[in-house]
């Protein structure tokens, strides 16, 4: 048996063949056109699923199902994108519209950090727990709940936005209109502009020669001076890390997980990020007397759990 999952974003669609052992044995992506509207991103998710196939070496009625992980607010039961404004897609009927191209093979439709999620739940770092949170430090903070071995999402179906708890009143602005947002600070977003404010302030620091101009920093310049022993960059890696260690913390007090993995790109400083979270939860978690308590580790699927989870949502 065999499901083909979509990732959609907003410069890539990618798709990908899984298999019944939960192995991607292919994957290819096309660019998104996110500015086409919405009849033509759904043309083209189906030419990049038809491509996997035929990359694959399968044929379209051995694949039993269709997942898709997409951006924004969705309604997964009924298979509509409520809103994913940076895509154009408002009221999309994305499953209905998807079928369409794939007779007779259910579409199933999932938020797309909700799947990434589902991803290293069923076959990732979390793997073998009823109970996990992932967290995804990207352009913004992701997240996905798996309670009792389901996807929780709340009773409309948009729950699970963990970046948008606040860890700071009245604190930075946030995109969603809120001040003081979790993703505010422990983003990428929010490590370059806290980079930037100690580069503001220590015109000697190392961070100018790794990143000659505010303009050009990125999520790795005060990780890559820190290691170089600029104290200046330890820092803003102190001060992020202490920020995504205070929302993990807020999420182990409310959800007490067996695993809490961390994702996303900045998760490849591996044990620079996860050494200094595990001392502030150890410090600060609530529960200290307890016997058991949540497991802290690196999400394992990288770029592929958005294609693997939107494969196994039907599973």
């Amino acid at each position: 048996m065999y499901y083909l999952g979509i990732d959609l974003g907003g410069t890539n669609i990618a798709a990908g063949i899984v298999n019944d052992q939960m192995e991607l044995i292919y994957k290819t992506s096309i660019p998104t056109e996110s500015k086409t509207g919405e009849d033509n991103i759904i043309g083209r998710m189906a030419k990049v699923a038809k491509m996997a196939i035929k990359g694959a070496g399968i044929r379209e009625d051995e694949v039993i199902h269709i997942g898709v992980g997409s951006p924004g607010a969705i309604d997964s039961v009924n298979g509509v994108v409520v809103g994913a404004e940076n895509l154009g897609l408002v009221r999309t009927e994305m499953a209905k519209k998807l079928g369409a191209y794939f007779p007779g093979k259910p579409v199933y439709l999932g938020n797309d950090a909700n799947v990434a999620a589902w991803a290293e739940f069923k076959c990732g770092a979390a793997k073998g727990a009823k109970d996990a949170i992932m967290v995804t430090l990207g352009t913004g903070v992701g997240g996905g709940i798996i309670a009792d071995g389901k996807l929780h999402t709340g009773f409309n179906d948009i729950g699970g936005e963990l970046g948008h708890t606040v860890i700071q009143m009245g604190g930075r602005l946030c995109g969603c209109g809120r001040k003081g947002c979790w993703e505010a600070y422990a983003s990428v977003s929010g490590l370059i502009k806290t980079t930037k404010e100690y580069m503001e302030k220590y015109p000697d620091s190392l961070m100018w020669k790794i990143s000659d101009s505010l303009d050009k920093v990125n999520g790795l310049t005060s990780f890559e001076a820190m290691r170089k022993g600029d104290e200046a960059a330890q820092k803003v890696v102190d001060e992020y890390l202490y920020a995504v260690a205070a929302g993990i913390i807020n999420m182990i007090n409310i959800f007490q997980p067996e695993i809490l993995c961390i994702g996303g790109g900045i998760s490849k400083e591996g044990k620079y990020l996860l050494d200094p979270i595990k001392k502030h939860v150890e410090a600060e978690a609530y529960g200290g007397g307890v016997s058991k308590h949540t497991t802290l580790k690196i999400a394992e699927l990288g770029n592929d759990a958005g294609i693997i989870g939107a494969a196994l949502l039907g599973t």
